[in-house]
């Protein structure tokens, strides 16, 4: 198992999703942002949160 770099809890309590200003859920284990709403999974990549639409990855559930 690999070591997941933090990302700042402050961070996570402000984002929303750009495509529906709604809230995020934080996946630790898959290193993603994920908007039920959009139906969309923000990457994390180095600690950093990817909020661009461009880059999520549409999700089923």
């Amino acid at each position: 198992m690999k070591a997941h770099p933090r990302v700042d809890r402050k961070l996570l309590e402000i984002l929303v999703c750009p495509k529906t200003k709604g809230p995020l859920e934080y996946d630790a284990e898959n290193q993603e942002l994920i908007s039920r709403q959009a139906k969309l999974a923000y990457p994390i990549r180095e600690g950093i949160p990817v909020m661009l639409t461009d880059e999520a990855r549409p999700i089923t559930n």
